[in-house]
C-alpha cells in the first residue's frame, strides 16, 4: 500500500505493483515533501485561507442581504442573484472542499466545522464525503464507480455508458441541465440518498446522532434563509424567479469546473485502466486548465490545478500553483501523460467536443476505456472512508 500524501492521504493505492509506477509515486512524494521542508510552509491553509474564507463568507452575507432588503429593480435583483450564486460556489470550492479533504487545518474538528459550510448552502457534508472523497477520488472517470460521470439517461459522459438517441444533441441541451445540478442536490438527491442508504453504487450508513442533526439542521437553515425569509418580504413569484437564478448560477459554476477538469478528450485514452497504478490514473484522468489565470484560480479554489489536487487532496489549494511545476516535471521524467489546457475557454471547447463525440453511436460499450477499474470492494470502501474520517 502506498501513501501519496503530504500529511493525511485519503485513498490507498491497490495497484502499485509496477516498479516504474511505484518509483514515480515515491519520487513525486519526496519532491513535494522537500518543497514544504525548504519553504517552511505547512501543507494546510493557515492565515491566508482564513482570510480568504472571511472574504467569501462576507460576500455571501452581503449579496444575500442586499438582495433581500435593498434590491428594488429587476436588474439589481438579477445581478445580486448571480453574485449570491457565485459566492455560494466560492464557498464550496474554497472552504468546504478543502475542509472535506482535511486540507484546511491539522485539527480534525476545524475541518469538520468548515466542511459543514456545505450544509448551510443546502447540501450535505456527510453524503459528500462518500460521493466525492470515496467514489470520485478513488477512481475518477471510471464507469460504475465515479458517480460524477453518471447522469443516467440524460447524458453520456463516458465510453461504456449506453448510447441513446437524445445523446446526439447533448452538446446543445446539456449546458442548461448543468445549471439544475445544485437544485437537484439540494431538493432531491440528498433525500434520495438518505432514504435509500446508497450513494451511487456505494451502500452507506445513514447519518445518526450529531451527523443527523447537522444534516437536518442544515436543510432547515437553508430553507429558512433562501425561501422562507424572502417570501415573508417579497411576493412568492418574485422569490421563485430570483432564487431560481441564484441556484442556476451555482449549478452551472460547479458543473463546468468539474467537466473541464475530467470530461474532455485529454482525460481519456484508448488504453484500459485495469491494473493501472493509482497515481498514474489520477494524473491521466485529470486535466489542468488556465494555470496562469490567478483570478480564476482564486475564485475556484485552485481546482484549475486538478492534477495536483487529485494527487495531493490533503494539501491546501493555495499551494497547487507552486506544486504544479514539480508534478509536471516528474510526469515528463517518467513518461506519464500530463495535460494542461491554456485557458478556461479552451477547456469549454474541449468539453463541447467530448459531448459531441460521446453522443455518436460508434463510441459504443466496447471501447477499451469502458472496462475501467474494478468496483471498490467493501474493504476498500471502508479503508477509504476511515481516511476521510481521520482527515476531516
Amino acid at each position: 500500500m502506498t501513501d501519496l500524501s503530504v500529511g493525511t492521504f485519503l485513498i490507498e493505492d491497490a495497484h502499485a505493483s509496477d516498479a516504474v509506477a511505484s518509483r514515480f509515486q515515491a519520487v513525486l512524494r519526496r519532491r513535494v515533501r522537500r518543497y514544504f521542508e525548504m519553504s517552511g510552509q505547512s501543507p494546510r491553509g493557515g492565515r491566508a485561507l482564513w482570510g480568504k474564507s472571511g472574504v467569501l463568507l462576507t460576500s455571501w452575507c452581503v449579496s444575500w442581504g442586499l438582495l433581500l432588503f435593498w434590491a428594488s429593480t429587476p436588474v439589481t435583483a438579477a445581478l445580486l442573484s448571480v453574485a449570491l450564486g457565485l459566492s455560494m460556489a466560492g464557498i464550496g470550492f474554497n472552504i468546504q472542499h478543502d475542509a472535506a479533504h482535511g486540507a484546511s487545518s491539522s485539527d480534525r474538528r476545524v475541518n469538520r466545522l468548515l466542511a459543514a459550510s456545505l450544509d448551510l448552502l443546502g447540501g450535505s457534508s456527510y453524503l459528500w464525503r462518500f460521493k466525492h472523497n470515496v467514489l470520485h477520488h478513488s477512481q475518477p472517470n471510471t464507469v460504475g464507480v465515479d458517480d460524477d460521470i453518471d447522469l443516467g439517461p440524460l447524458a453520456r459522459l463516458a465510453p461504456g455508458q449506453r448510447v441513446r438517441f437524445a445523446h446526439r444533441f447533448q452538446h446543445v441541451y446539456l449546458w442548461f441541465l448543468y445549471s439544475l445540478v445544485a437544485f437537484k442536490w439540494q431538493w432531491f438527491d440528498d433525500y434520495a440518498m438518505l432514504l435509500l442508504g446508497r450513494v451511487g453504487a456505494l451502500r452507506v450508513r445513514r447519518p445518526r446522532g450529531a451527523e443527523l442533526i447537522i444534516f437536518a439542521g442544515g436543510k432547515v437553515f437553508f430553507l429558512v434563509w433562501s425561501v422562507v425569509l424572502p417570501v415573508l418580504i417579497h411576493p412568492p413569484l418574485t422569490v421563485a424567479v430570483f432564487h431560481g437564478l441564484t441556484v442556476l448560477t451555482l449549478g452551472l459554476s460547479l458543473s463546468l469546473v468539474f467537466q473541464v477538469a475530467h470530461c474532455v478528450p485529454a482525460a481519456w485514452s484508448d488504453a484500459p485502466v485495469v491494473g493501472r497504478a493509482w497515481a498514474i490514473h489520477q494524473v491521466e484522468a485529470s486535466v489542468d486548465f488556465s494555470r496562469g489565470n490567478h483570478l480564476l484560480s482564486w475564485c475556484i479554489g485552485g481546482l484549475n490545478f486538478q492534477v495536483e489536487h487529485h494527487l495531493f487532496p490533503g494539501v491546501c489549494h493555495l499551494h497547487y500553483a507552486a506544486l504544479a511545476p514539480l508534478v509536471e516535471a516528474t510526469c515528463v521524467e517518467f513518461g506519464v501523460r500530463y495535460t494542461t489546457l491554456p485557458t478556461l475557454m479552451a477547456g469549454l471547447r474541449a468539453h463541447y467536443s467530448w459531448l459531441k463525440r460521446m453522443g455518436r453511436r460508434e463510441h459504443d460499450a466496447g471501447h477499451p476505456i469502458s472496462q475501467g477499474g474494478p468496483i471498490l470492494s467493501s474493504g476498500s470502501q471502508g479503508r477509504a472512508l476511515q481516511r476521510c474520517d481521520r482527515a476531516s
